[in-house]
């Protein structure tokens, strides 16, 4: 694969590099906060379709407030090599435990003690809750966004009843379903986007466009529990129609040439960033992450975890309009009164969706330093 670089993109204030965080990967940073030493670290981990770039607002905010901040295009995404792109390769390289590796890997290989506060959103905020759990002495307070993280699986069943199969049940409803999870894990994924007929550019604004708070079908709500009647209510974004592939489902919300030129949080030139790399890697290394944590033959290894919490500071943003908090019904409750504990606060942010730290940057700036404020950092 060609090397791929958005540096000539970056705001002022940011600077591209490269380190090799000795699992692998040529990884692609952005950093400000640079100029001085012994500056605070904030480490910010970005989720699919996204890239460092997702953290610009939030990075020039806190490197202003005397924050070292780092942002990695991890692996499969952006300009980060050294990754197989294949549909048939090590999916293991995807897995949880490996993703952290990769992270803690970055943090040893820039010569750094310790990490203040770690910051993920989407499936980033997947993976910083299994940093801090695997590595609390180095990752010493979290933020997470968008999604709520349920703690680790259990090594004895909470009954005795067969596991459910959501993906038959949601398939046999008179209106068929399926959910994203496994759509993206099929082998036609990939190609679906990367080659839709609306091309890479338009899909993705359709789908930044309908998982935000722009788009005025997002109003969501708590869902009662893990069935095919309840999370049909999700947007077709999560819960598709069943024989309608992603490009497919986004298309209808396309929206029209005078409200992508409002649009302040993701101008053309901005998603030219998103399209352009996408358009160059191509969606499967992304795409892994949610097989690999779809597949079963890694959660044996996440069972060693059972029953730990997270006790370092934590707190969690998600916008007021994005489903994401509610998607997985109980997780947000059993994030916030049992896995966390020692969390600030949970909160939703009006005017967001899926995006909250670029459709609302100063609002989420500003939680972060409410919270930031209260770390005794030394």
């Amino acid at each position: 694969m060609n090397e791929f670089s958005y540096a000539q993109q970056l705001p002022s204030g940011i600077r591209s590099r490269y380190v090799d965080n000795t699992n692998g990967l040529r990884m692609h940073v952005l950093e400000a906060g640079y100029e001085s030493a012994g500056r605070p670290v904030a480490l910010l981990l970005h989720g699919f379709p996204e890239l460092a770039w997702s953290w610009r607002h939030v990075m020039l905010e806190l490197a202003h407030d005397g924050w070292h901040v780092l942002a990695p295009d991890q692996r499969g995404y952006g300009a980060t090599s050294g990754w197989d792109d294949s549909y048939d390769g090590d999916l293991s390289k995807f897995r949880l435990l490996n993703l952290v590796r990769d992270t803690l890997g970055l943090v040893f290989a820039m010569d750094l003690k310790r990490v203040d506060v770690l910051m993920g959103h989407d499936f980033g905020a997947i993976l910083a809750p299994w940093c801090v759990l695997a590595r609390p002495d180095v990752f010493q307070s979290v933020a997470l966004m968008s999604a709520p993280f349920a703690g680790p699986p259990a090594i004895v069943p909470a009954d005795d009843s067969p596991k459910k199969d959501i993906h038959a049940e949601l398939a046999a409803l008179s209106r068929p379903r399926k959910h994203y999870h496994q759509y993206y894990s099929t082998r036609s994924a990939n190609a679906d986007m990367l080659h839709c007929s609306q091309g890479v550019h338009a899909f993705l604004r359709a789908y930044f466009h309908v998982k935000s708070a722009d788009w005025d079908g997002n109003r969501p709500h708590r869902l009662e529990a893990w069935e095919a009647d309840e999370l049909a209510k999700l947007p077709t974004y999560y819960v598709m129609d069943r024989d309608v592939n992603m490009a497919e489902t986004v298309a209808p919300q396309m929206p029209e040439r005078d409200v992508i030129e409002a649009c302040e949080w993701l101008s053309e030139a901005a998603l030219s960033v998103y399209s352009g790399a996408f358009a160059h890697t191509g969606f499967q290394g992304g795409l892994n992450w949610y097989r690999a944590r779809a597949s079963t033959q890694f959660e044996p290894e996440l069972q060693i975890f059972a029953g730990r919490t997270i006790d370092v500071p934590s707190v969690f943003i998600a916008g007021a309009s994005d489903w994401g908090a509610y998607q997985t019904p109980g997780a947000l409750e059993r994030m916030r009164d049992t896995v966390c504990t020692n969390m600030s606060g949970c909160h939703l942010v009006d005017g967001a969706g899926h995006w909250v730290q670029q459709e609302q940057p100063g609002a989420v700036v500003q939680l972060l330093r409410d919270f930031l404020s209260d770390l005794r950092i030394s």
